[in-house]
């Protein structure tokens, strides 16, 4: 067994790593590997790029780290940044705006104990776009705001009554 990470025929080892992107304020992007457990190291987080070079940018550079699908045409720039409506996944509805300016919107999991000390991880508007995730690290934030309350646990759905037709079979 192969350790995590480990590069066989130009492609990592192990299903524990997820393909993500670094969006950086001053720099271009660094596409590669990250594993979900240990890729926020206590000095930035840490990438593998696809030549198998190990990165570690300091948190005060990164902008975003998104989760993609594909690494070819994941170009975080032209995602979709806002929701359109009202998102349907249960979470908080968050509008954050970097320290660049750029204001961009995600659902964060209503739990504290999914909270992260260094940042946020929040699903972004688009669903079915190439980004399934994005980590935005507190150091990238300028503000953040609640806008919303999806699917409260304090709020429970009544049921619809059965139709007095309807026969009770196991009453």
């Amino acid at each position: 067994m192969l350790p995590v990470g480990r590069r066989i025929g130009g492609a990592v080892a192990g299903s524990t790593t997820k393909k993500a992107v670094i969006r950086r304020f001053d720099r271009e992007s660094v596409a590669g590997f990250v594993n979900p457990n240990t890729y926020l190291q206590p000095a930035g987080v840490e990438l593998m790029t696809p030549s198998g070079n190990l990165v570690l940018v300091p948190y005060h550079e990164v902008k975003t780290v998104s989760f993609v699908r594909d690494l070819e045409t994941a170009d975080p720039a032209h995602e979709r940044k806002l929701f359109n409506t009202r998102p349907k996944t249960d979470g908080l509805w968050l509008r954050m705006t970097l320290l660049d300016g750029e204001v961009m919107e995600g659902v964060l999991a209503n739990n504290l104990l999914a909270l992260d000390a260094v940042g946020f991880n929040v699903v972004p508007p688009d669903a079915y776009s190439n980004h399934q995730r994005i980590f935005v690290p507190r150091t990238a934030l300028s503000e953040v705001q609640v806008l919303g309350v999806v699917g409260s646990a304090l709020r429970k759905r009544a049921r619809k009554p059965p139709a007095k037709e309807q026969i009770g079979l196991f009453e």
